[in-house]
């Protein structure tokens, strides 16, 4: 097997697994004896990216094309493509669904989350969530909440439904709460890196 597979997510059902290739193709496995079951083809590079719906029903993968990110929405029961998302400048990096299969929320290199409505093949919200690329989105079990991490190092909460962020988890930085007002003899570079350094 002479692809790489950058990414796997299990089915909601657990009975089979799907791998992205760096070959652009969705690979779909029986969890059980590893018999590969498909391969969907559109993506145009690297998928780095997947998530399974709720349901089970859809297959949602990112990554990258030719000239901007790219994000799919499969049904592997029938085999097809049924939706594409354009709007990402970058690599898709992160993708997860939103309560039910209504919302599709992607991640991608520049630090922004989007959220997309199904119906209407839309992006309806966009939010600065990372400083580089978002590496990660999981939603809560109870699916009020959505988690992102980036290349900062965070773990930004959101209210899934609404967008708005709700907190951030970060562990301490070198300078963290060290109180640099009125402190002189620091050049701007200096006061500038022990701000990024949680001064």
């Amino acid at each position: 097997f002479s692809t790489k597979i950058q990414h796997v997510s299990w089915s909601t059902d657990g009975t089979k697994v799907a791998g992205g290739g760096d070959d652009g193709t969705v690979y779909i496995w029986a969890a059980i004896d590893g018999m590969l079951l498909q391969q969907l083809v559109g993506h145009h590079s690297m998928i780095t990216s997947l998530a399974w719906s709720p349901d089970g029903k859809y297959l949602a993968s990112g990554g990258r094309g030719i000239e901007s990110g790219e994000l799919f929405v499969w049904e592997p029961g029938r085999g097809e493509h049924v939706a594409s998302f354009t709007g990402h400048a970058e690599m898709v990096s992160a993708v997860a669904w939103g309560a039910g299969q209504a919302w599709l929320i992607s991640g991608g290199g520049g630090g922004k989350l989007r959220w997309w409505d199904m119906q209407s093949g839309t992006c309806v919200r966009v939010r600065e969530a990372h400083q580089g690329a978002v590496q990660a989105l999981r939603r809560s079990p109870d699916g009020t909440m959505l988690a992102s991490c980036g290349d900062d190092g965070a773990i930004r909460l959101w209210d899934l439904h609404s967008g708005e962020a709700l907190q951030i988890l970060r562990r301490d930085r070198p300078y963290e709460r060290m109180n640099i007002s009125g402190v002189i003899g620091l050049t701007e570079a200096q006061r500038d890196t022990l701000l990024v350094l949680g001064a």
